[in-house]
């Protein structure tokens, strides 16, 4: 739910002079984003809008990586550390609702996550550390990945060695959040966004009439037993300190209604936060399905697989981002140190390399109509964010080589 604060409390003052006069090119380029949006690893315009910013610039950057993807390396005055930052650049296959000038121009394609805001933002970053190449002391490695919503791009760039020559010594990232109202900062330490694994399940029954069920082995029914039996995995198998999630979000069966179905389909997903879960689910999901099906002389294909571990923050970073979030925002909520969600993020093949924090930046405005959730048709966010992103960005680059 997102919270209600007055946005009349926001202040801006924090956010020095350089990045609030960005403002109007943060929301063009956020704009010509969002009106041309690409699914995954399909970001061609998109990529070649920031090459192009960044060969203007005169920003040393790397293309064609996993696909998509682009590397864009800022030296400071002298070599030392090396800080990366990451932003998605891909969009999802919903058709948009809003109606805006802005709207998406791609028939069945939006920019409903935020990636054209954290794009934006990056590339903002990019053209201010630039020109203020004097003021620290390492080297900035952005990172503009393609394909979070999936098949997952970050795994791909890091094949690739984008960690590499300059190695990487830490990451951030940021995540516009309609969670949370725009002005503040979610971040903690530790587990921030949770692992997501997904099944597919098809049942095999023996299909009859509805009225001699005798002679049947009811695939729906057995069906049924399994969705039922799958939540005992949360309550009797997890501690309940732990946080996890089994759901079915899909169940298909049966073609008229005095039929007994032979073949029944289930799909779902799983999400955890502590990685000593890995594996787990699966052995035991599997257990169940076979049981339920041995109890009912019914058959079962299951396929299992990872897709993203979660989101863990390095403590030294996310006290890092914390202590820049301080300085940054000044609404009567802050910095929200508890703003887990089961959401997963890509982000989290990178935080496994590196030592990084991945943090919340609240983008919500329900004076504007601008709170509709995540992967909402209506989905946008208050612009007003951007310069905001900008600033945490430079401040946590500044912090980060003065150590």
């Amino acid at each position: 739910m997102v919270s209600t604060v007055p946005n009349s409390s926001i202040n801006l003052s924090y956010v020095r002079h350089d990045i609030r006069a960005l403002q109007p090119h943060l929301v063009e380029w956020r704009r010509q984003f969002h009106q041309k949006p690409e699914l995954g690893f399909q970001e061609k315009l998109t990529a070649d809008f920031i090459s192009q910013k960044l060969q203007e610039w005169g920003i040393e950057h790397h293309t064609g990586i996993a696909e998509t993807g682009i590397v864009a390396i800022i030296n400071g005055k002298s070599e030392a550390k090396v800080l990366a930052i990451r932003a998605d650049m891909d969009a999802l296959p919903i058709q948009e609702l809003n109606e805006v000038p802005y709207r998406s121009q791609h028939d069945g394609v939006m920019h409903a996550c935020g990636h054209d805001g954290h794009t934006a933002i990056a590339l903002g970053t990019a053209y201010y550390l630039h020109h203020h190449r004097e003021s620290f002391t390492g080297t900035v490695k952005i990172i503009f990945q393609p394909a979070e919503e999936g098949p997952g791009g970050a795994k791909p760039m890091i094949e690739a060695g984008v960690l590499q020559t300059p190695d990487v010594d830490a990451i951030i990232g940021l995540h516009l959040w309609n969670n949370m109202p725009l002005g503040t900062v979610g971040v903690r330490a530790g587990a921030l966004m949770a692992a997501v694994e997904l099944f597919r399940c098809q049942i095999f029954g023996k299909g009859g009439h509805g009225a001699i069920p005798h002679q049947t082995i009811d695939s729906v029914v057995v069906a049924a037993q399994i969705v039922n039996a799958l939540q005992t995995i949360v309550a009797r198998n997890v501690n309940p300190i732990d946080s996890a999630v089994v759901t079915v979000g899909e169940l298909h069966a049966g073609t008229a209604k005095n039929v007994i179905a032979d073949t029944a389909n289930m799909s779902g997903t799983v999400r955890y936060f502590n990685p000593e879960f890995a594996g787990f689910f699966h052995q035991r999901l599997e257990q169940i399905i076979a049981g339920v099906c041995q109890s009912h002389g019914a058959n079962y294909d299951l396929e299992y697989w990872s897709l993203y571990p979660p989101v863990i923050n390095d403590p030294g970073m996310a006290e890092l981002v914390h202590s820049v979030a301080e300085k940054v925002v000044e609404t009567p909520m802050g910095v929200v140190p508890e703003c887990q969600t089961m959401g997963g993020e890509d982000m989290s093949f990178f935080l496994q390399e590196v030592p990084g924090c991945y943090f919340f930046l609240g983008s919500a405005n329900p004076e504007k109509n601008l709170a509709y959730p995540h992967h909402h048709p209506r989905f946008d966010f208050d612009e007003t964010v951007l310069p905001m992103g900008v600033e945490m960005f430079v401040r946590c680059v500044e912090k980060f080589f003065e150590y």
